[in-house]
């Protein structure tokens, strides 16, 4: 049942994003939150293809943490299905991302006009400028910034380094940093083409406050964040990650 629901998912994702990457073109001749009202069409139809042909569903928790200015939210990346959540899980997010992804034939035409922060990675000095002059033109605007602090997806039970980049943007702008676990790559495995029915779960955790020096926020957002994604991961029948303490506070 769960090849056929997911043969039958696929089929249905992939043809009507393909009609709506074409059919909301005018949109990218509107003003910039027209458009993103277009995008957010799509997402919430992708949303209702989850739910009627995969049986998966969603729930998020703690939402009272996020902040009502900017902030930047530190996401765990463990499959493609967050990346088509964040705009419905937080209001108008700039997506730190490769400047590559821009590249891409009609996707990155609405990426540039949603305004997301893209980076070339391998401009190493340059890549970090380059990010704090998108982050600072967003948080000026109020926007929520999102980082995926490891970099990349990570499938859950795996380890994996943090980066930076979540700590920079912290001390350089001076605003809170929300980690963000989920257990998504549970139900929809990184490059796989079986997804699992049931229900992801995504939290948001208590904001890390400024005031923090770069190296301590990097710390407290690796230990609660990894903690809490575990603690999904486990709970959803995923495998544990080494070294984490699942019960560790949240």
């Amino acid at each position: 049942m769960i090849l056929i629901r997911s043969l039958l998912f696929n089929i249905a994702f992939y043809g009507w994003t393909g009609f709506m990457c074409f059919g909301i073109l005018w949109s990218l001749l509107l003003p910039r939150p027209r458009m993103i009202q277009a995008v957010l069409f799509w997402l919430r139809s992708v949303y209702f293809l989850e739910r009627h042909i995969l049986g998966l569903d969603y729930e998020v928790r703690g939402a009272e943490h996020l902040p009502k200015g900017p902030f930047v939210l530190a996401a765990k990346h463990q499959s493609a299905w967050e990346t088509m959540k964040l705009h419905l899980l937080v209001h108008d997010p700039a997506i730190v991302l490769k400047r590559e992804l821009l590249w891409i034939p009609i996707w990155g035409w609405y990426a540039a006009k949603a305004q997301m922060i893209a980076v070339d990675r391998g401009a190493r000095g340059k890549a970090v400028s380059s990010m704090l002059r998108g982050a600072r033109r967003t948080a000026a605007e109020g926007r929520p910034i999102v980082i995926f602090p490891q970099g990349t997806r990570v499938a859950p039970g795996t380890a994996r380094p943090y980066r930076p980049g979540a700590a920079i943007l912290y001390e350089d702008l001076g605003i809170p940093i929300v980690p963000m676990a989920l257990n998504a790559g549970v139900y929809w495995p990184r490059r796989s083409f079986r997804k699992r029915p049931g229900r992801i779960v995504v939290e948001f955790l208590p904001p890390i406050l400024p005031g923090l020096t770069r190296a301590q926020a990097m710390a407290e957002l690796e230990t609660r964040l990894e903690a809490a994604t575990d603690r999904l991961v486990v709970s959803a029948g995923g495998p544990p990650t080494p070294g984490i303490t699942t019960n560790a506070a949240a």
